[in-house]
């Protein structure tokens, strides 16, 4: 027959500091998510940096493929994986699409990040 095993009476004490700040919530946590796998591929990163590079932080994508060495049915891809993840918005003029960077997009991924 076992026997019981004495109750000893200590003092409850907190583990972890309380949070300092409210935590991302799902939605939030999911569209950021998406925005750091857009960033999550070199080439895209290429793109972003080569847009924010231009003249008026804008870009045809024709003279997108080159840099890249991707085939051109590629780099729209990624560009429109980008402009999904609105690090870019996109224009037609024309035959061919030119994209600008999106200014506000890149500090407010970081701002989720950094912020306090």
């Amino acid at each position: 027959m076992a026997t019981a095993l004495p109750l000893i009476d200590t003092p409850t004490t907190v583990c972890c500091a309380p949070l300092t700040r409210e935590p991302l919530g799902r939605s939030d946590a999911e569209s950021l998510a998406t925005q750091l796998k857009a960033l999550a591929d070199p080439a895209r990163l290429r793109l972003l940096s080569i847009v924010a590079s231009s003249p008026d932080q804008e870009a045809c994508v024709c003279d997108l493929i080159e840099p890249l060495g991707l085939a051109q049915p590629t780099v729209s891809h990624h560009l429109k994986v980008l402009t999904t993840a609105g690090f870019l918005s996109r224009s037609q003029r024309g035959t061919w699409a030119y994209y600008r960077l999106q200014p506000e997009a890149l500090p407010s991924v970081a701002a989720v990040l950094t912020s306090p």
